[in-house]
């Protein structure tokens, strides 16, 4: 049997580049090998303030991208978070073995509160590593790919799989990361020292994958790069070497290929054709997206919820039992 392996993105936002090449064209060969559940995590979504109707039409819309970027529902478990109930009723039962100095160290609670304050941030806010540990644990999940910084949600996954296990008795698997580096963080074209985010308050922070040709364009020709008038990867250059992997990641080209491409030659040039790249890439996903139906896309999220269901209440069952919960076994 494949192992198996969970992972999910949030539907908030403006979708972008960086979401595709930091997790969803890592899932699409992974599939092949693993029993692969690709979630839209929607009750992650709602620790900040969302527009119900927005929302619902963000989850349909992450649904289609992991479709049309190539993920295969033949091969591939997709649902959407809440329409399994496991996660929050494990995530509960997680967080009576959760402890206050666990939580503490997480510092994305820390980031993410920044605007609001912890003081006026949600409990949820605070909480939402162990809803990703109940995500991941619910399904015996062994691989959960995942970028850098997400790391230390894995790692109290890990500790709460195991501190279950020595309390009651062996019922969860202790997941490992898949964490790889290229590609994994796609930085601002705006600002190289942060994360491409959906959330940025500038457009020109990222590549929406719903952008026009003529929009793509513009955000490349005013990405940052710096002083230096050749064109070469390395780490002190960091906005140099973003553009680099985004273009290497898309045209399926070495990074030393690219170098070797471009010397000699000036950021208009490499832009320019870092564009087209992009471009080319983008037209396509659009125009297979825009060829799901909505129809076709509560099936798959439907069939996928069952599935998803099945296999969670099991687990569920399983931790009731072990912990003395219910009156039946």
């Amino acid at each position: 049997m494949k192992e198996r392996l969970f992972s999910g993105i949030q539907p908030t936002g403006n979708l972008h580049l960086g979401n595709y090449l930091g997790a969803v064209k890592n899932w699409i060969a992974l599939q092949d090998d693993y029993d692969a559940f690709f979630c839209v995590v929607d009750l992650h979504a709602i620790t900040l303030p969302q527009d119900p109707e927005q929302l619902r039409s963000k989850i349909v819309e992450l649904t289609r991208v992991y479709l049309a970027s190539g993920i295969d529902p033949v091969k591939s478990t997709i649902f959407v978070q809440s329409d399994v109930s496991g996660h929050a009723e494990l995530a509960w039962l997680l967080n009576t073995i959760a402890r206050m100095g666990d939580m503490e160290k997480m510092t994305q609670f820390k980031d993410k509160s920044t605007k609001e304050g912890s003081e006026r941030s949600s409990v949820g806010l605070f909480d939402y590593p162990v809803l990703m540990a109940a995500d991941i644990l619910l399904y015996d999940s062994e691989i959960v790919p995942v970028g850098d910084d997400q790391r230390q949600h894995i790692e109290l996954t890990r500790t709460l799989a195991r501190r279950f296990n020595e309390r009651f008795e062996e019922t969860f698997v202790v997941p490992k990361g898949d964490i790889r580096e290229e590609g994994m963080r796609i930085m601002g074209l705006d600002d190289p020292t942060k994360k491409m985010s959906k959330s940025a308050s500038s457009e020109y922070n990222y590549i929406a994958l719903s952008d026009a040709p003529d929009v793509i364009r513009k955000k490349i020709m005013k990405a940052v790069t710096d002083s230096e008038p050749t064109i070469t990867y390395s780490d002190d250059r960091a906005a140099v070497k973003n553009l680099l992997t985004i273009y290497s990641l898309l045209s399926e080209k070495s990074i030393t290929e690219i170098v070797s491409l471009y010397e000699g030659k000036g950021f208009g040039d490499f832009k320019k054709d870092l564009a087209e790249v992009v471009v080319d890439f983008i037209l396509p996903l659009q125009e297979r997206m825009n060829a799901l139906t909505d129809a076709d896309v509560e099936l798959i999220l439907t069939q996928g919820a069952q599935k998803a269901e099945m296999i969670s209440s099991k687990k569920i069952r399983a931790v009731k039992n072990v912990m003395g919960l219910g009156v039946t076994k």
